[in-house]
């Protein structure tokens, strides 16, 4: 079937099936909607549709900001107030919309062009069938344009065609985002704060940073006095992890942020990144800047549910707050899912692998951090007397002062010409190499060499994540040693030598991970498989720092 150049494409050939989709999509459908968008929208003058003709495209916005009203930002609690469900309004569902994103797009020159991203669109937002069974409603426009014999003037044809088109809202697309890396998106963002008193306000200076598949942006600052704004961007692919902080000024500067939504304003899609934690010094764990893992939202949950979920805060993980007691087998149960997530994660097809989906694996809810977070907490003795309840990472930090006592004494006994010796393991059975408690072993050569690496990539670990930021709080900084230590492949290489030192028998109770023979057994060999892995980690989580070790 060969068209003129001036006739309206005629789809009355056998050879072309309504149910075939894929072929209608390439070729049927940008010229339907071309001719249909063309004609329907190019005759309307300026003035009446209010957006331009479809030959200035330059002159195209996307939806207009309703702007502000006069009396926003003069009081700062009236600004800092919990959200309602009319400050985070659903997008339109009209087709209009959607055609007015589209001419937006100045990168696209052509009429086809602009009929396939459309679709690409309308497919995404799972609208296509709605979408061109109002297009294909204009019968006087398909008179003029069509011949009685058209496949677009064919009813049962037609009417088949789209309930084909329904069956693909059964998937999630991602065929627009992901085919215009280029396209200056606008990306709406909602910060959900704690509705406790003075919780829910700032004096301090808010900024935040996302990243996504397709790129990150730089810092973006957070308009003072308020809660919602909307920032452009070229796409950022599908959203994965989100940074916010603040600079620590003012007069009350500690913030409590439950959620925050971020949602793209041209497909629709909505993030939710779970925080429920303190941003200021002094409360919590001292951290001034927060990673926050993102989760896609169903398009049926609709913004007042989701609004209602964001004011409801997730669950915390302060050590000040009493945490449920989780049992060992339940976290090997939960190290094993994560793992194998992973490891199944690295043997996908190259194409399908990229550093923001393993992101979520090591990072999120049920991620790797948060499973070794639970095993190392098992059988620690977090609580104290008196002062405030210690964190993970003070364990850290204390074997790190005792790798640098080894690392020294080792120094010393090379001079003098001797070996290397292993002092004082927490109990005989806290690992399946440690000798008897109290006793001392000359390691081999190799061995000794093996133990001191190992030392020293820990302490390298330690000093950079230390001298890198000073944002992060005690929590931030285990998470990212784990990433870190899981790329330079220390993570498994280094529990035997921590279960060595006397600071896990202080800080740590007999039945636990870290001193328990079958349990650190269990731990050390789980970890082992991710060792012959290559890890990329996303900017987000290394904070800049590079692979030495």
């Amino acid at each position: 079937m060969v068209a003129r150049r001036n006739e309206p494409i005629s789809l009355s050939s056998p050879e072309i099936s309504p149910t075939v989709p894929k072929r209608l999509s390439h070729f049927v459908l940008p010229n339907i909607i071309a001719n249909l968008v063309g004609n329907k929208y190019a005759s309307v003058p300026s003035s009446d549709n209010g957006y331009g003709s479809i030959n200035d495209l330059s002159s195209l916005a996307i939806e207009p900001e309703i702007p502000p009203s006069p009396t926003r930002g003069r009081s700062k609690s009236r600004d800092r107030k919990s959200l309602g469900p009319e400050q985070l309004r659903p997008l339109p569902e009209s087709l209009e919309f959607d055609i007015r994103n589209i001419l937006s797009m100045t990168d696209i020159k052509t009429h086809i062009g602009y009929a396939r991203a459309w679709v690409r669109l309308a497919l995404e937002k799972k609208l296509l069938s709605r979408h061109l069974r109002s297009l294909l409603s204009d019968t006087a426009l398909l008179r003029q344009l069509y011949k009685r014999s058209a496949f677009v003037r064919c009813d049962d044809e037609v009417e088949q065609f789209l309930y084909h088109l329904l069956t693909l809202n059964a998937v999630d697309y991602f065929c627009y985002t992901n085919t215009y890396p280029t396209a200056k998106l606008p990306y709406r963002v909602v910060i959900f704060p704690s509705k406790k008193g003075s919780a829910a306000t700032t004096s301090a200076n808010v900024w935040i940073a996302i990243s996504g598949t397709l790129g990150e942006t730089q810092l973006i600052n957070v308009p003072r006095h308020s809660l919602e704004f909307v920032f452009h961007h070229k796409t950022l692919g599908i959203l994965t992890s989100l940074r916010i902080g603040h600079d620590d000024t003012g007069m009350s500067s500690k913030w409590l942020v439950e959620h925050v939504v971020v949602r793209n304003e041209v497909s629709g899609h909505t993030y939710k990144f779970p925080c429920g934690r303190w941003l200021g010094r002094g409360i919590d764990d001292g951290s001034i800047e927060r990673l926050l893992i993102g989760q896609l939202v169903p398009r049926t949950v609709d913004s007042e549910e989701l609004v209602e979920a964001c004011r409801t805060p997730p669950r915390t993980r302060s050590p000040s707050i009493q945490r449920p007691e989780v049992r060992p087998s339940d976290i090997q149960h939960m190290l094993g899912d994560s793992v194998n997530a992973i490891v199944k994660w690295h043997y996908r097809p190259s194409r399908e692998r990229d550093a923001s989906s393993l992101t979520n694996l090591l990072c999120g809810e049920n991620g790797l951090v948060k499973c070794l977070e639970q095993a190392f907490l098992c059988g620690f003795r977090s609580q104290r007397m008196f002062g405030r309840n210690l964190y993970l990472w003070d364990y850290f930090v204390r074997v790190k002062e005792q790798f640098e006592t080894s690392l020294v004494e080792e120094s010393v006994e090379l001079v003098r010409g001797g070996g290397s010796v292993c002092n004082s393991p927490p109990t005989s059975g806290s690992s399946p190499e440690s000798p008897p408690q109290g006793s001392t072993t000359v390691l081999p050569p190799v061995a000794r060499q093996e133990l001191s690496a190992v030392w020293r990539c820990y302490c390298h670990l330690m000093d950079e994540i230390n001298n890198v930021k000073q944002t992060l709080g005690k929590d931030g900084r285990f998470q990212l040693f784990i990433c870190l230590s899981l790329r330079e492949h220390l993570l498994h290489r280094m529990l035997v030598p921590m279960a060595y030192t006397r600071v896990t028998t202080e800080m740590y109770e007999q039945q636990s991970f870290m001193r328990k023979k079958g349990l650190l057994t269990f731990l050390r060999q789980i970890m082992e498989p991710l060792d012959e892995f290559h890890i990329v980690l996303e900017n987000s989580i290394t904070q800049g720092i590079g692979s030495h070790c």
